[in-house]
């Protein structure tokens, strides 16, 4: 380890808990994955990496996943947390909530993306190795998602349909073998991060 408890931003590696807190809720029946989510005016809005959600568009929660898992969709990522908590200052709150049960001493999250500029949105490596372990052992479904490379998702809105290609950021996947997740970030602040999962010779 290197620095293991040092606070830093996390940029879009925040979404590995949010992921974390959209499969506790399938596992637990509150959602399923073929249930519609709504967008709303201000997930649209969010910017950065985003998968063009429009307001009032709906997709599934499995497309939502994807457009998380692989395009880091800030938009989706607000529409689930939307969808799951009824705004994203609850979604946070259950964010931290989880954090903290799972004894992630560093971390404190201030949105569900990881596209705030704040100086105290922060996590650590080693918390980020925990939230990282607990979504791949609970979840191993995780890497059906986070392990593809492109596909394409269909936008159905007031201005009609269109095809919008989802391509994967974390291009460990094509240079690394055995590569099969987890999940990439950067902003301004927090410069490139990465979260990688790789399974050889039968150890992850």
């Amino acid at each position: 380890e290197k620095n293991a408890d040092e606070s830093l931003s996390p940029a879009s590696i925040t979404k590995i808990m949010t992921l974390i807190l959209i499969f506790d809720a399938l596992e637990s029946g509150n959602i399923r994955l073929e249930d519609e989510v709504t967008v709303s005016a201000y997930a649209k809005s969010m910017g950065g990496s985003q998968v063009y959600l429009e307001e009032g568009e709906k997709q599934t929660v499995e497309t939502m996943i994807k457009c998380i898992v692989v395009a880091s969709g800030n938009d989706a990522s607000v529409a689930m947390a939307e969808h799951l908590a009824g705004s994203e200052t609850e979604f946070v709150r259950q964010m931290n909530e989880r954090a903290q049960e799972l004894g992630m001493t560093q971390t404190k999250f201030e949105d569900c993306c990881g596209l705030t500029d704040s100086r105290t949105h922060v996590t650590s490596a080693r918390d980020v190795a925990i939230m990282s372990r607990e979504l791949i052992t609970h979840y191993p479904q995780i890497h059906d998602y986070s392990s593809i490379w492109m596909e394409n998702i269909t936008h159905n809105t007031a201005q009609g349909s269109s095809e919008f290609g989802l391509a994967n950021t974390n291009k460990l996947l094509k240079q690394y073998e055995g590569c099969n997740g987890l999940k990439t970030g950067s902003t301004s602040l927090a410069k490139y991060c990465v979260s990688a999962t790789a399974t050889r010779n039968g150890v992850t």
